[in-house]
């Protein structure tokens, strides 16, 4: 049946010109144009087209968005679950539908997907089956038959790797679905199975019964090597008698799942969830630091775990913010709390961050001799490099032309102090010298800030920072 739900032409397809504009991406015989067919036809019948948010990940499922005129968001692979639950506790009156390939949901999002199943909240999930990595190469999937050839078992699937995962089984034996069933395509009887079976796990979502699952047998002509007649017959002999065909859950009379609370916006009210005041702090910079850069600068801080490299950190992101920027600190850490490498990127924008990394930094903070090896060479020319003179003796190869290097002792202050823990604000003191980001009254109000409820250290941080500012500058005159 024609339905709006699809776009008229694909404006993503040789810029909607020509046949193409009208034609899918998908192989001939693909079992994902189907599979969209009655996704689409099922959102049109039950009248919610302007309901829907579509999720679609990583492989061939991510084509979708070419097609639907639905709300859509792209998730990261196997993550769709994960996506589905915020749109839909964002906004409950949303129809969710993830849409996912067996390389996908079986594969790296199997935790997700079981998680969301057991979860039980009312999202729907498609789930195409069609026994390989389709878009990635042909690799072998969780659900790829035992014997069956593929780009990463050229001799066949064998009993080493596993058995072919059973995922409708699996969702079905779990709390939180009420709908289960496995479909194929491969002719017209299933193919109205399919259909119903798609409607109907949408319909019980539009209800808010609960989580409900479809699992599409899917043909994938191209990594079978076989044309499309041949590959419906090898879904119907070869991947039915080992994922069986038809319901594997119906919860008829259960309960519908508990009504979700429409969360609130109004910014009074989020004020008093997070104990948050409207009192502005106190600005000190006359305007963005453009000396740095016109628009936004980027920073990277590293060392290791326990230098307090993420803390530094953060208090540049929370002065900034103060300051009326925009700012954002993406924190790495090491595999341990002490001892690993743990780095930050952070940006402060005039009007908006785009990126929050820092692969090539206006300035980094260096910590220790191997964060500056790895980080050095990516800095900029023209910027700046601090770095703690007092665990590092040379600079490494590999700096670019007319990058400053400023060199301050920051354990060895930190240690004079009788605090080994501050020399992160010995770093910050060194920081401020070195680049003049923002006057030195706006970090001293941010670390007075950080530390409200540890009044007692506010003065060794204090001196901490002096300290650090003060080294700096004596290096820049000499």
């Amino acid at each position: 049946m024609p339905t709006s739900v699809f776009y008229r032409q694909f404006e993503r397809h040789a810029h909607a010109e020509g046949i193409k504009a009208h034609s899918t991406t998908y192989c001939p015989g693909c079992g994902h144009g189907l599979a969209h067919k009655y996704m689409a036809e099922a959102i049109d019948e039950l009248g919610i087209q302007d309901r829907v948010v579509a999720i679609s990940p990583v492989g061939c499922s991510v084509f979708l968005y070419y097609y639907f005129d639905v709300g859509n968001t792209q998730a990261a692979h196997g993550r769709a679950p994960a996506v589905a639950i915020g749109h839909k506790t964002a906004n409950p009156d949303s129809i969710v539908i993830s849409y996912q390939g067996d390389g996908d949901l079986a594969s790296i999002g199997l935790a997700e997907i079981v998680s969301t199943a057991q979860l039980g909240i009312p999202i729907t999930v498609i789930f195409v089956n069609n026994a390989i990595y389709g878009m990635t190469g042909g690799q072998m999937a969780p659900t790829t038959l035992m014997g069956q050839r593929t780009s990463t078992s050229p001799a066949g699937r064998m009993p080493s790797t596993g058995q072919p995962m059973k995922m409708a089984e699996l969702i079905a034996g779990l709390d939180g679905p009420v709908y289960v069933e496995r479909v194929a395509l491969y002719d017209n009887k299933q193919r109205t199975r399919a259909k119903k079976a798609i409607k109907k796990a949408i319909e019980l979502q539009v209800a808010g019964r609960g989580f409900t699952f479809v699992e599409v047998l899917a043909e994938c002509p191209t990594h079978l090597g076989l044309d499309p007649e041949a590959s419906q017959e090898w879904v119907k002999n070869s991947m039915v008698p080992v994922f069986p065909l038809g319901v594997k859950k119906d919860v008829v009379d259960g309960p519908n799942f508990p009504t979700i609370p429409t969360p609130t916006f109004d910014p009074e009210h989020l004020l008093k969830v997070v104990d948050a005041t409207t009192e502005k702090p106190p600005r000190f910079a006359t305007g963005f630091p453009t000396h740095l850069d016109a628009e936004d600068i980027s920073f990277k801080l590293a060392g290791a775990g326990g230098d307090g490299a993420q803390t530094a950190a953060m208090l540049i992101t929370r002065c900034a913010i103060n300051e009326g920027f925009d700012s954002t600190h993406i924190p790495s850490y090491g595999p341990e709390s002490r001892g690993g490498t743990s780095y930050a990127d952070v940006h402060v924008a005039a009007k908006e961050v785009l990126s929050p990394a820092s692969p090539n930094p206006h300035v980094l903070v260096a910590f220790n001799a191997p964060s500056l090896a790895k980080f050095g060479p990516t800095v900029r020319p023209g910027g700046t490099i601090v770095y703690d003179s007092s665990a590092i003796a040379e600079m490494p190869a590999g700096i670019a032309n007319g990058v400053r290097t400023v060199g301050v002792p920051f354990a060895t202050v930190a240690r004079d102090l009788g605090k080994v823990l501050v020399k992160n604000v010995v770093a910050l003191g060194a920081l401020q010298e070195a680049t003049n980001l923002f006057p030195k009254e706006s970090f001293l109000t941010g670390i007075r800030l950080a530390l409200k409820e540890k009044c007692a250290m506010i003065p060794l941080n204090e001196e901490a920072f002096a300290w650090g500012a003060k080294l700096a500058k004596e290096q820049l005159k000499g």
